[in-house]
């Protein structure tokens, strides 16, 4: 058996584990393994790269992805998906592992309805992948984000400012809402839950009359005005996929939050500093244990599938169930407003 791997969409603490323990088991079982290089990008052009475990055992460590990625749709290009076919075939692949988000697997999704080996693995540090519950990646963000709104708490009380974390987060929240429950801010605005910026000063004023001089904010970059036309974004560009480059929310916010209530606001925005480093133990983990679980169904000839986790174990859900988003919970929102009082 020949076996392929790609890593698409954007890169995620954790991906290298799972690429590591994918070859891993591909020599156990005897399988020879190639790495297909950014993401679909590499199906299109045959871009690949020898895999041998020796070379990379050490990758569990660093985040980001050896193999590299892209946002590459081969559905938006004139016979992408053919060409994707075709060298499928000219590389001599018996099954093709997708590692990535809705986008990567919805293309994923789509081979495999044309008839190809395919077989998923959820990632994406936005956590919101339906079916599973855990996403590579989604656990060393929130923990990069939660530490950096700490830092920013130490600052605003030692100056009595008004703090904005603008998040990572285009369609869900969970990221921050994740983040900002366990770093203790004042209040956190997620796309599942349109604001209004006048609510939100007044939420400012009262925390100022009641004594508190130093106020924590925290709102995902996609995070929905209410009476605005869709989310706040850096320009009108769109990617492969559709999706706009967005950016500058919490900039917005300060502005407005500073001229209703006089109070200096500032507002900082990590955008992809949460996204790299060394990933978390469970990132390793759950990864590792994606792409073991991804050769094992290899092996079987179980393909048209993801690999997912519920209640603590490794299952499958057929690629068709698996587009779309997971959005927070109203009653998990609900919870996170207790502190917002």
């Amino acid at each position: 058996m020949k076996v392929g791997v790609l890593t698409g969409g954007g890169d995620a603490p954790g991906l290298n584990a799972a690429i590591r323990a994918i070859v891993k088991r591909c020599e156990i079982y005897g399988f020879e393994v190639i790495g297909i290089r950014y993401g679909w990008a590499g199906m299109l052009d045959g871009d690949v790269m020898e895999l041998k475990y020796d070379n990379i055992k050490d990758t569990i460590l660093k985040g980001g992805t050896i193999l590299k990625t892209s946002r590459t749709n081969p559905m938006k290009l004139p016979d992408g998906m053919a060409q994707v076919s075709k060298n499928f075939k000219a590389l001599g692949l018996d099954a093709l592992i997708a590692i990535g988000g809705d986008d990567t697997l919805s293309v994923a999704k789509a081979l495999s309805e044309a008839g190809l080996r395919v077989i998923g693995v959820p990632k994406t540090i936005d956590y919101d992948v339906p079916e599973t519950e855990f996403t590579i990646g989604f656990d060393t963000a929130a923990n990069e984000a939660m530490r950096l709104i700490e830092n920013l708490k130490d600052t605003a009380e030692s100056h009595d400012r008004v703090f904005i974390a603008e998040i990572m987060g285009r369609h869900a929240g969970w990221i921050a809402l994740y983040s900002g429950m366990a770093a203790g801010a004042d209040l956190i605005l997620i796309p599942e839950e349109p604001f209004s910026v006048e609510e939100v000063a007044k939420f400012v004023k009262k925390k100022i009359e009641q004594g508190q001089k130093a106020i924590m904010i925290v709102v995902a970059e996609g995070a929905l005005i209410k009476d605005y036309k869709g989310p706040i974004a850096k320009d009108t560009v769109v990617d492969q996929f559709g999706h706009v480059y967005l950016g500058g929310i919490g900039e917005f916010l300060a502005k407005e939050i500073q001229s209703m209530t006089g109070v200096e606001t500032r507002a900082v925005a990590p955008a992809h500093a949460i996204r790299g480093g060394s990933p978390t133990v469970l990132d390793r983990l759950i990864a590792t244990r994606y792409g073991l679980a991804a050769v094992d169904l290899v092996k079987k000839r179980k393909f048209g599938v993801m690999v997912a986790l519920k209640a603590g174990r490794i299952v499958t859900v057929p690629l068709t169930e698996v587009t779309g988003n997971k959005a927070v919970s109203k009653e998990l929102y609900e919870e996170a407003k207790t502190f917002f009082d």
